[in-house]
């Protein structure tokens, strides 16, 4: 924002400035033209005045001389003559047999005086021509042609206009220089107060926004940190609620499970059903509490990552996977499943950690092997999708619907048919995913399987080690 701000700041004074400099750069060199064209008509009234005197007398001494003393003075020469063309005085090489001079000189004689046209410039050469009837009124008795070099009223306003360049590039700098202090104030605050909002919908403390800039940003900063205050505070007072309430139900149920089992011994055989409930019951409570207290760390940690740097994170996905599979393969084995292995040959680096990585796969093999049934064919695969290092885990069982998947990941939601079955469940499985892997930019993806079954995907970032860079490096 700030360089865009900045951009369009400099922009504005980019063409103000041009919209003063331009017209004050024209304006000098009409100016300095001008001067020269009055000065050089003045000369020519002086000589048109001499000549018309020498028509009277017939003596054209006075303006022979003067001619000549003017061309060896300024070296700029001159042709003056009769009304017959016949040349009085010629100097520094000028001719009233030149073309251009005789156009000149026959305009002069019709009474039309002649000066150039169009303003001079800093790259203006070579010379301008003057023409000027001699006499009064309507009685025209010789004609006058000046050429006059135009090299030093180039070089003023060649001088000129390097003053006026200089001057508008200072007041161009001092506008930019002015433009990205005022940015800086107006954008500061925002870039303080959006890197606290960020912080915010991380769910973590965001740091306290300080006022600056002008009024309105002021008290936009001020009502944000009261609002962050708020929302912060009632953010840390639900997580200390689910894990205090994790922690504290722990000690309870523990005594609880000690008491039921201490019972059992006095009970009847007809009372076996029911114990075998309670413990069921029991075991599901705390099934709960775990996955309670992990999901609620897993949504901690997703608002950490979003927020700061640990782009260092990285593990092999294929030595996770392999030794999640041995962890899991007698598992399945028991529940009358059959789970294969098919990793890469070459390492699969996740930017993740092993403890993350492995906690997912953890999840999506129990709930395949939970949910498949027995004699079901439950696979674990590790590849490379594009950027992202790929975590598969397929099944044969019943599989779900798609009105199903849209809701899997939403927590406490199990399928109708398992709570029909009585499947053990808490239905937070796979939010503790899907925070896992939201928390390191990853994703994950749930689709049905050909012919039957459900397909798990989990997608991270594939990570970029040392030693990747140094190979890399030496193959280019």
């Amino acid at each position: 924002m700030r360089t865009r701000v900045q951009a369009a700041m400099l922009l504005f004074v980019v063409i103000t400035v041009a919209a003063f400099a331009v017209p004050l750069l024209l304006f000098t060199a009409s100016d300095r033209t001008q001067q020269l064209v009055l000065a050089r008509s003045a000369d020519l009234d002086r000589f048109a005045s001499l000549m018309d005197q020498a028509a009277q007398t017939g003596d054209t001494s006075a303006v022979t001389a003067e001619a000549r003393r003017y061309t060896q003075l300024y070296g700029e020469p001159l042709v003056v003559t009769d009304t017959r063309r016949r040349p009085i005085v010629q100097t520094g090489g000028m001719r009233a047999a030149d073309p251009a001079v005789g156009r000149l000189l026959d305009a002069a004689l019709r009474n039309q005086t002649a000066h150039p046209s169009g303003a001079l410039r800093p790259w203006s050469k070579g010379s301008r021509m003057f023409a000027e009837p001699a006499g009064t009124g309507t009685r025209v008795s010789g004609a006058v042609v000046l050429r006059a070099s135009v090299e030093t009223a180039a070089e003023d306003v060649t001088r000129r206009w390097a003053a006026v360049i200089a001057g508008t590039a200072l007041v161009a700098v001092a506008c930019t220089v002015l433009a990205r202090a005022a940015t800086r104030w107006v954008v500061s605050p925002l870039r303080r107060l959006d890197r606290a909002v960020g912080q915010l919908a991380a769910g973590l403390p965001p740091e306290q926004t300080r006022a600056g800039g002008p009024p309105e940003l002021r008290q936009l900063a001020t009502g944000f940190n009261r609002m962050a205050r708020t929302v912060t505070a009632a953010l840390e007072q639900q997580r200390r609620l689910v894990a205090d309430t994790s922690h504290q139900m722990r000690n309870p149920m523990a005594a609880l499970r000690l008491r039921v089992d201490a019972l059992h011994r006095h009970l009847p055989s007809s009372a076996d059903r029911t114990y075998t409930g309670v413990t069921t019951e029991l075991d599901r409570l705390e099934t709960l509490l775990d996955d309670m207290l992990t999901l609620a760390t897993a949504e901690h940690r997703a608002g950490e990552l979003a927020v700061t740097d640990d782009s260092g994170a990285h593990c092999d996905a294929t030595a996770v996977a392999t030794a999640q599979y041995r962890l899991w393969e007698p598992v399945a084995h028991r529940a009358g499943a059959r789970l294969t292995l098919d990793a890469a040959a070459t390492p699969v680096m996740a930017a993740c950690t092993d403890h993350e990585l492995a906690q997912i796969t953890d999840i999506l093999l129990d709930n395949a092997i939970k949910y498949a049934g027995p004699d079901a064919e439950i696979s674990l695969r590790c590849t490379v999708e594009g950027r992202h290092a790929a975590l598969t885990v397929t099944d044969d069982g019943p599989g779900l619907t798609s009105e199903e998947i849209a809701q899997a990941t939403t927590r406490f939601w199990r399928s109708g048919r398992q709570r029909q079955d009585g499947t053990a469940g808490t239905g937070l499985g796979l939010a503790i995913v899907e925070q896992l892997l939201a928390g390191r930019e990853g994703r994950l993806e749930l689709e049905p399987a050909r012919p039957r079954g459900l397909r798990a995907t989990a997608l991270l970032p594939c990570a970029v080690t040392d030693a990747a860079d140094r190979g890399a490096g030496g193959a280019g």
